[in-house]
């Protein structure tokens, strides 16, 4: 197989946190995938695009078709090692050279917005599942941060981690849209945040 899949992170979606080489990638790429937002900010004419949607069989079709004729860039949002499609791609198609290039994780965004360093935090998520108990129990000092989903927001969660013993009183925040102008961050307490309606897609961190 002389082509291969690059997976290029577009960190959390605007230009301006986006590494030089992963745009040039998806610049130069004829076949171009991504989520119909990427798409729309990075996809140009000339370009032969396919939206990534949750039917990953088609997804699967299209790639194998593209793959024979040239590289085929895929885009994925924050950083492409922390919870997206390449293990999906690594598996899928195994036959296939996959280069990757990094991007900023949404969850170091989301850290950096409230002014908080990251080192120590356990980076887990409820998107689309619950993570173990040992990894969420209380511990004073620990700090988690979320990737997030509408059935597992941060108001679940706080009220998950409060009925694990986390203090009412624990700093939290919600952080949705990150790098976007509709960009949104709340900041409260566990016990507040058991309230907030919203942040389906976000990045919540918890420091006890």
């Amino acid at each position: 197989m002389d082509h291969k899949i690059i997976v290029a992170g577009i960190g959390p979606g605007s230009r301006d946190f986006i590494l030089p080489k992963a745009l040039k990638a998806i610049e130069q790429a004829h076949y171009l995938v991504g989520g119909r937002r990427a798409l729309s900010d990075y996809a140009h004419e000339g370009q032969e695009t396919y939206p990534i949607t949750g039917k990953l069989t088609l997804l699967a079709e299209w790639l194998e078709k593209a793959i024979i004729k040239d590289d085929v860039v895929v885009m994925v949002s924050g950083d492409p090692g922390f919870y997206s499609l390449l293990p999906w791609l690594k598996k899928k198609f195994s036959f296939c050279p996959v280069e990757v290039i990094p991007g900023i994780s949404s969850v170091q965004a989301a850290f950096c917005l409230i002014g908080e360093p990251w080192q120590g935090a356990a980076w887990l998520s409820f998107h689309g599942r619950i993570p173990d108990e040992r990894d969420t129990a209380y511990q004073s000092g620990k700090k988690l941060a979320f990737l997030t989903d509408y059935e597992h927001n941060p108001s679940f969660i706080a009220d998950y981690l409060i009925k694990q013993g986390w203090p009412q009183d624990t700093k939290a925040a919600a952080c949705e849209h990150i790098s976007y102008e509709n960009q949104h961050v709340y900041e409260s307490t566990l016990a507040e945040m058991t309230g907030l309606e919203g942040f389906g897609e976000s990045v919540m961190v918890v420091i006890g």
